[in-house]
């Protein structure tokens, strides 16, 4: 399974009681400073109380330091860098005794491809996922089907796979890395036989976007989607 290098950012409040722990997943070329940087997640972090974990994706493993989601022996539960993550995860909340009721998991492109791969392998561990212009879960098994899926569109997936985590999905619609239609693939993955409710409306720093929320029918939020429209 292997090991990687990691930061973790300890909120200064912290004395000892238990608090949330959110995993940051990298995107490729990407290391855990740029990526705290680049999210603000330390600010959010620092503002609400919670741990932040960012493994590090190395060079030796990648070259582009793309966390492995495309290759077909890390995409499932106790296999390569899934259980790595999860392994990794463990030993920082037992360290620092972690709410295990609010761990939670997050990427970006590759990071969130492989966090979708967490929520799905690992839901007793995390309790939500976070994927950002990432690909459905089994939408590559090598190199070039990742190219493929990230240029036209992983195919829809056969069947639900709504026992995964809660699982709430951004994409911008003219990404022109991974096509957007990996985002509607991957939301409907998690919500088959589910309600939606739609809105769109305009954020604050200008951006519209579309935001699809479902629902089961115990009412509890299986999947939300944000597209952003223009970017």
């Amino acid at each position: 399974i292997g090991t990687r290098d990691y930061k973790l950012y300890v909120p200064p409040g912290y004395t000892g009681q238990p608090l949330p722990l959110v995993v940051m997943l990298h995107g490729c070329t990407q290391n855990p400073d740029d990526f705290a940087a680049g999210t603000g997640m330390n600010e959010a972090a620092l503002a609400e109380g919670f741990f932040v974990l960012y493994p590090a994706q190395s060079q030796q493993a990648n070259a582009q330091r793309c966390w492995n989601w495309f290759k077909h022996n890390h995409q499932q539960r106790d296999r390569g860098e899934p259980a790595m993550i999860a392994n990794m995860t463990r030993d920082v909340m037992k360290q620092y005794g972690i709410d295990p009721g609010q761990v939670y998991v997050a990427g970006l492109s590759a990071g969130g491809a492989m966090a979708a791969i967490l929520g799905e392998a690992y839901p007793d561990l995390f309790m939500a996922v976070g994927v950002h212009s990432g690909l459905p879960v089994g939408s590559a098994r090598d190199v070039s089907s990742a190219l493929m899926a990230m240029k036209n569109g992983a195919p829809r997936p056969a069947s639900s796979r709504a026992a995964s985590a809660p699982t709430i999905v951004f994409h911008g619609d003219r990404d022109t890395t991974v096509h957007p239609v990996n985002g509607d693939h991957l939301v409907a993955d998690r919500s088959a036989g589910t309600v939606m409710a739609q809105e769109q409306a305009r954020s604050a720093n200008g951006h519209a976007y579309t935001r699809r929320q479902h629902r089961n029918a115990e009412g509890q939020v299986v999947a939300e989607q944000w597209v952003v429209h223009g970017s």
